[in-house]
């Protein structure tokens, strides 16, 4: 038997995924522009949803500085069609540059027109503005999420928003963000795993150290990141880790190694890993399904967002 990215796919498939987060995340999306904006509203300040300044320091918001001065200097009225245009998906000249900006510059726009409309600068929600009945619903259903599940909602609906079109050229392109200074190395280690390269991955990404990281993956290997398709080859998923894993901690406990069919192996990592929109404060458990070719190469890995913390204990190694 021989591996297709397809296939590599079902490996560990009692894996409990956390799919109240999709699921949460469609029916957001369902809502009418005003009580998508009013919920998003309410997460910020109501839900005690953790978001840090100091996420910001791993951000390079340059790339969103002229749009959010536009925004700050119109009239309210404006402000307010703006954030409705970018919810509805308008092709605007505004929401096609908001579609180039990466994962965590667009969670940076967001907080900072939160502390701005909390201050009264930008457009508020106007006050006892009432949800409908289904965006209440969808917000009930946010708070029974738990703190790590919460963060991955808010960020799968901002990376959603704005225009963008295969078929039209966007208007702004972020640029390629220059590498990072690697961080000094800290040693990783995994109850249940002597595999160097499962090490080195975590130890390299880690470090932010994203090329050492590529280059454990076969040529035509591939990254699935939590509810996305598969990316593949090394080029695109360094792209993606630059773009997307600067500033991640993550945190390996335990896991299990087994043989594969065709001389392949296959792990699974079970740990949490904390991102600087919360800090120290929030750990997401997840899960890494890694596929290694006979040639001890990544072929295939899937990063999994857990159903529970619970799910972390059901490899069997902690009583």
């Amino acid at each position: 038997m021989s591996f297709t990215i397809e296939s590599a796919r079902s490996i560990f498939p009692d894996t409990q995924v956390a799919n109240a987060i999709p699921a949460t995340v469609e029916s957001f999306e369902r809502l009418k522009a005003e009580d998508q904006l009013a919920l998003l509203w309410f997460a910020y300040t109501e839900m005690g949803i953790t978001i840090t300044a100091a996420a910001m320091q791993v951000v390079d918001m340059v790339f969103a500085e002229k749009t959010l001065t536009q925004i700050k200097q119109m009239p309210d009225m404006e402000q307010t069609q703006v954030m409705c245009d970018l919810v509805n998906h308008t092709d605007t000249p505004i929401c096609r540059t908001y579609s180039a900006f990466g994962t965590n510059v667009k969670l940076g726009f967001w907080y900072q027109l939160s502390e701005w409309m909390k201050q009264g600068i930008v457009a508020p929600i106007p006050e006892g503005y009432k949800l409908s009945a289904t965006a209440s619903e969808v917000l009930e259903a946010i708070r029974q999420l738990e703190g790590g599940q919460q963060l991955t909602v808010l960020r799968d609906i901002v990376l959603n928003m704005g225009y963008s079109s295969n078929m039209a050229t966007q208007e702004v392109d972020e640029p390629v963000v220059p590498p990072k200074d690697v961080k000094p190395r800290t040693k990783i280690s995994i109850e249940g795993i002597n595999n160097s390269i499962v090490l080195s991955y975590m130890e390299n990404m880690n470090a932010f150290d994203f090329p050492a990281a590529v280059a454990l993956f076969a040529k035509d290997g591939a990254l699935q990141p939590p509810f996305e398709e598969p990316i593949v080859s090394q080029e695109s998923i360094l792209t993606y880790m630059r773009e997307e894993c600067y500033g991640l901690k993550l945190i390996p406990e335990q896991g299990i190694s087994e043989p594969a069919a065709g001389g392949f192996t296959q792990i699974k990592v079970t740990g949490k890993v904390q991102t600087p929109w919360a800090g120290d404060s929030v750990g997401i458990p997840l899960a890494w399904r890694f596929l290694l070719n006979p040639q001890s190469e990544i072929y295939f890995v899937a990063i999994d967002v857990l159903a529970s913390p619970q799910e972390l204990l059901n490899l069997g190694l902690v009583k």
